[in-house]
């Protein structure tokens, strides 16, 4: 992070997100909240509000084991009993099946909270009241789980035994027992090592030892994956159990890493990781004047936004970042970095790492196109996306818009001239150009291009080969983006507007005769594609708009009336055959609805810009994100969901912690932030 000068206030941690017993001690809901904690390195922690495992990816170190995004479980849970003298009392929960859990720890919790994005809970039995922590070291694979005393009567000297379960498999699968045999070691009293093929773990009991006791845990049910129609029962291994001493306000507690230097200070490490929220919020208040008199839930999203930037050296850029799409099971995804980009840095203030993962991307530009999917552990490059170097030009508009300097127009302004000439000539899977009216081809049989991308088997569920109507919303203003940037450079931006004129008056075929919006197709194998869908949306919003004014509040008209909810568009119209209102099932279930129905988080922040691209009205544009305060209580904690079903209450889906989904609201927050006390707006076309 940078050094940042003093600010004239304090920089408090939001601390909102707060929950008493009623939550705490209810299982279902404590249940289906759940914590998310990332590294910066492409690891993660995640559990729930009750302790419980309900997902395989649910655990206190996800680690990248293999470059760059091997991720694996390491250290699964570490199980508390509080031991006073008298009686021993379980503060942790596990589920063995959808009826049996045992023990009950959370019954114990009198709050759960977080304290910017760190995870506190307060057990309170009788006069006894205990304090846990957990947090990731920032740019470092290790975990700590602290515990400290609040409150006890004189004279007593509880301890807590804290049993270990560790593990070394693939975060997306599930235990195979046999293919874990690790060796464990013992080189001190209060350190173990868990050696295994992929890694080697080293766990410390800081105020205390480890008592040694291996032994298998099995069958831990995971209800969120038998909801998925996935393997749903877990097994883990207990290398012993930590005792440790409490004493009033001192921490005790476990640490877990990958490294091999490692602080055992708790207080220090606390400390850190709370100077480095601070630090992130302070930064981002003084860069993005906006942020200064941000809400709550704002700040929060702030922090959020962090979690998703991970690093990704290259060998001529070892300062390389890219984008986590979402947790659990995303990894860096073409489209979603560059649709996210503006959010996570440029407005938390962060326009450096703007520019390392523009610059990081830029590197694996082919024939015009980027890769729709980087590769994990030794996968290959995936190129099969119509829209992502569509959106990598605007998200090289936001950078340059927001501060970007010349020496960085200079470096992109060829890769930018690149990826147009590819589209014009022509690249793979039949993208390119129609001479006839100026406007983007793409598809073959057998391929899903945009950003509705469904497959499954060979089924693409929602192919739409032809002319989509996002797509040349984002050619179009991709176009006056690179005109914008030869003038800006002094150079003559004629090509690039004749082509965007050109495509400008091909796009009016989208506008329906009907008077109800764009067709979300042209010239598809079945003719145009008359759907309703949230697509048109972008015709409006995008900075270079191809419509009249009459023609986007017609379009305003058909989203408002068939696809807004609290939390976004639906992905398609409620009164069409294909429309799914609920977002569950098996694989072939889940992927068959995906786009046909859910509510998509991120086109929240781009409606409330076509709110104000409309109207004019920068209060009734951010009214529409308010919703997102509430949903922060909800789901995955401080941050935002992937999808939500189509029917109402819209209960959330997908992965609960989803980079768009975050960035785009807080992007739209800052921009309509900005907008206040300018009398000029967005214009319709241009």
């Amino acid at each position: 992070m940078p050094e940042t000068k003093p600010l004239p206030t304090p920089v408090e941690l939001p601390s909102f997100i707060r929950f008493g017993r009623a939550v705490c001690g209810d299982l279902l809901q404590a249940e289906r909240r759940e914590w998310w904690l990332a590294n910066g390195l492409g690891g993660y922690a995640a559990g729930t509000v009750a302790g419980t495992l309900t997902r395989c990816y649910h655990g206190l170190l996800i680690a990248p084991v293999r470059s760059p995004l091997g991720r694996r479980l390491l250290f699964a849970k570490a199980d508390a009993t509080l031991l006073d003298g008298v009686r021993d009392i379980a503060l942790c929960s596990n589920r063995w099946s959808e009826t049996v859990v045992e023990p009950r720890g959370y019954v114990h919790v009198e709050s759960f909270r977080l304290e910017g994005r760190m995870p506190v809970w307060r057990f309170a039995v009788g006069d006894l009241v205990l304090e846990q922590r957990i947090w990731l070291e920032p740019g470092a694979n290790t975990t700590y789980v602290a515990y400290r005393l609040l409150s006890s009567s004189a004279g007593r000297a509880p301890r807590l035994r804290v049993r270990l379960l560790v593990n070394s498999r693939d975060h997306h699968a599930t235990t195979q027992m046999a293919a874990f045999q690790p060796v464990i070691e013992a080189p001190a009293p209060a350190e173990r090592v868990v050696r295994a093929a992929e890694a080697a773990l080293r766990l410390w009991a800081v105020g205390g030892v480890i008592e040694d006791g291996v032994a298998w845990f099995e069958n831990f049910d995971l209800p969120l994956e038998r909801e998925r129609g996935l393997a749903d029962r877990d097994h883990h291994l207990c290398l012993g159990e930590a005792m440790l001493t409490l004493a009033p306000g001192v921490w005790t507690g476990i640490v877990a890493s990958l490294d091999g230097a490692v602080s055992l200070d708790l207080n220090a490490a606390l400390h850190r990781f709370q100077r480095r929220e601070m630090d992130l919020l302070g930064h981002a208040r003084e860069r993005v004047p906006e942020l200064r008199r941000a809400p709550d839930w704002i700040r929060q999203l702030v922090l959020a936004a962090d979690g998703f930037v991970f690093a990704r050296p290259l060998p001529e850029l070892p300062e390389g970042q890219s984008v986590i799409a979402g947790y659990p099971w995303f990894g860096d995804w073409g489209r979603d970095t560059m649709i996210a980009l503006p959010g996570l840095t440029l407005a938390t203030g962060r326009n450096d790492i703007a520019r390392r993962i523009l610059l990081t991307f830029a590197r694996f530009i082919d024939r015009g196109m980027l890769p729709n999917m980087f590769p994990t552990a030794g996968e290959p490059l995936a190129y099969n996306t119509v829209d992502a170097a569509l959106w990598y030009v605007e998200a090289w508009r936001a950078f340059l818009d927001n501060g970007g300097e010349t020496d960085s127009l200079l470096e992109a302004f060829p890769v930018l001239q690149e990826i147009v000439a590819w589209h014009v000539a022509g690249t793979r899977y039949g993208i390119g150009m129609d001479p006839r009216d100026g406007l983007l081809r793409a598809g073959e049989p057998g391929l899903q291009l945009t950003w509705m991308d469904a497959k499954v088997g060979d089924w693409v569920v929602t192919p739409r080969t032809g002319k989509p109507v996002e797509i040349n919303a984002l050619w179009y203003n991709a176009l006056r983006v690179v005109a914008d940037c030869a003038r800006r450079l002094g150079r003559s931006p004629a090509f690039y507007e004749g082509l965007a004129a050109q495509a400008q008056q091909g796009f009016q075929r989208f506008i329906r005769p009907d008077g109800e919006g764009l067709f979300d197709v042209l010239d598809g194998s079945d003719g145009d594609d008359a759907r309703i869908r949230p697509n048109q949306l972008l015709a409006v919003s995008l900075p270079h708009s191809p419509l009249d004014s009459s023609t986007q509040q017609a379009v305003m008209r058909v989203c408002d009336r068939e696809l807004l909810t609290s939390y976004g568009l639906r992905s398609l119209a409620p009164h069409h055959v294909e429309f799914t209102g609920c977002y569950s099932g098996g694989v072939l279930e889940r992927d068959g609805s995906y786009h046909q129905g859910p509510v998509w988080g991120w086109l929240l922040g781009y409606y409330a810009l076509a709110v104000y691209r409309v109207h004019g009205d920068v209060a009734k544009a951010q009214a529409w994100l308010e919703p997102i305060r509430d949903h922060l209580l909800d789901a995955g904690l401080g941050t935002v969901s992937e999808i939500f079903d189509g029917a109402p209450p819209h209960f959330p889906r997908g992965a609960p912690s989803q980079a768009w989904s975050v960035a785009c609201v807080l992007e739209a927050w800052w921009r309509l932030e900005r907008s206040k006390g300018r009398p000029d707006r967005p214009s319709a076309a241009g």
